[in-house]
């Protein structure tokens, strides 16, 4: 039974990535890097000294968070366990093709991501605790007349702000790395979540802003170690993921084989969901910073995904090409952490840590924003009702497979993508779609 209902949710998710999200990050990342003469290229040196010029300027924060907070806040959601698990299972699926279809994503997708967030700042309004509200909930009123849609879109959030599959995650690599009890784990990680997660931006912004760059460096470190003890290999296997992209790939090993549409598909709604395109839960977060600038705030998106996708996804699914393990019948969230075996002692201690620190960066950041999507719904019941659905919710998928969070997280962002692309485009002339520096 549970295995019918999970191939039809499957089937569901399939259907609106490869036929409806694969052809709206395409057309309407393509109009808007036309559009702005490819901004996210021609201007990344100024990419770089915006992010640097924020990084040490000082932001009067009586009102809303520092535009870093912001920053490390909104990538504790996409630098997670999405990076080294979810983004394999892309390469698993579709095959070394994926990768393409990963970087493309980023390359015209993060566009998508710089408006939201622009738009997110820009039609922000101020709230009871003294900070900024804003994200799709805001700048969709006025891109729809439909009331009840922005609602739509918040009850979505709601859900995928309930990280359920990284919770899945984590909770299982400790309980089989460590032998640790597995209610045991389940509530202190939920104890953990509901502490740091009701602190808002500023106190997930204050541990991300801890954990990701010692994560980045240690993480991309290694695997620039393996890259370059492999060197000789690499040309070989940036050649198969080009011709797979295109061509697709034939069964080898454990790997089942796949077509050009299937690698397409993968690529784009893994670099979708590791990246966060055009779901609306970075506009969320930016949304509290103090930067009154909109364009600089939305600057940081394109760094941003630089550090995501082209970095550490790209190491990620690196180590398993090179390495070979893609084609063994190994779980996608053990890949990686085979991968780097070959190399490094005690991955399995390593890889288990990583996964807790990542895993807990990207849930507190999620619940951060679907605790606001909440509040607007209900602003006087929201928080708590929030809260009882989240416990509820990660709990329960505790204790199913890793598919079924996966499922349910994909056709989440699915529609979350359709309905906030579509609102972007409806404003595309309350945009500013250049970088002028600081």
């Amino acid at each position: 039974m549970m295995a019918h209902i999970g191939g039809y949710i499957d089937g569901v998710g399939d259907f609106l990535w490869l036929y409806i999200g694969v052809p709206i990050i395409v057309i309407f990342g393509l109009y808007f890097s036309i559009k702005s003469r490819f901004v996210q290229l021609r201007r990344l040196p100024k990419v770089f000294g915006v992010v640097w010029h924020m990084l040490w300027a000082d932001h009067n924060e009586a009102l809303g968070v520092h535009p870093m907070k912001a920053f490390f806040a909104s990538v504790g959601g996409c630098v997670g366990i999405g990076n080294i698990v979810v983004v394999c299972t892309a390469i698993q699926i579709g095959g070394p093709g994926a990768l393409l279809w990963l970087w493309l994503t980023a390359l015209v997708g993060v566009l998508l991501k710089f408006a939201e967030v622009y738009l997110g700042v820009k039609f922000r309004v101020t709230n009871a605790r003294g900070t900024y509200s804003g994200g799709p909930a805001y700048y969709l009123q006025r891109a729809f007349t439909n009331h009840w849609l922005p609602k739509l879109v918040c009850l979505f959030l709601c859900i995928y702000g309930v990280e359920i599959l990284q919770f899945n995650i984590v909770t299982t690599s400790l309980t089989e790395n460590f032998g640790w009890n597995h209610l045991t784990v389940i509530f202190l990680l939920l104890a953990l979540v509901l502490w740091v997660g009701s602190g808002g931006v500023r106190r997930v912004g204050e541990f991300c802003s801890a954990i990701i760059p010692l994560f980045t460096l240690c993480f991309v470190g290694m695997g620039f170690w393996v890259l370059l003890g492999n060197i000789a290999h690499v040309p070989e296997v940036l050649g198969l993921v080009v011709k797979s992209a295109f061509t697709g790939h034939a069964a080898v090993g454990g790997f089942a084989g796949s077509s050009m549409l299937v690698a397409m598909s993968q690529g784009v709604r893994w670099g979708c969901y590791s990246g966060d395109i055009g779901i609306g839960y970075a506009a969320v977060i930016h949304s509290e910073t103090s930067n009154k600038c909109p364009e600089k705030q939305a600057t940081l998106i394109i760094f941003e995904i630089i550090l995501d996708t082209l970095i550490i996804c790209t190491t990620s699914i690196l180590l398993t090409l090179i390495t070979g393990v893609w084609q063994e019948p190994i779980h996608e969230s053990m890949l990686v952490q085979t991968a780097l075996a070959q190399y490094f002692p005690y991955m399995n201690i390593f890889m288990p840590m990583f996964l807790l620190l990542l895993g807990f960066s990207t849930i507190i950041s999620y619940f951060c924003f679907g605790v606001k999507a909440s509040e607007f719904l209900s602003p006087k019941y929201g928080r708590l009702l929030y809260h009882l659905y989240a416990v509820a919710t990660l709990v329960l998928f505790s204790f199913v497979e890793t598919s079924y969070a996966l499922a349910v997280m994909s056709i989440t962002g699915a529609l979350l993508l359709i309905i906030n692309v579509t609102g972007i485009f409806k404003l595309r002339k309350e945009l500013s779609l250049e970088i002028n520096g600081v």
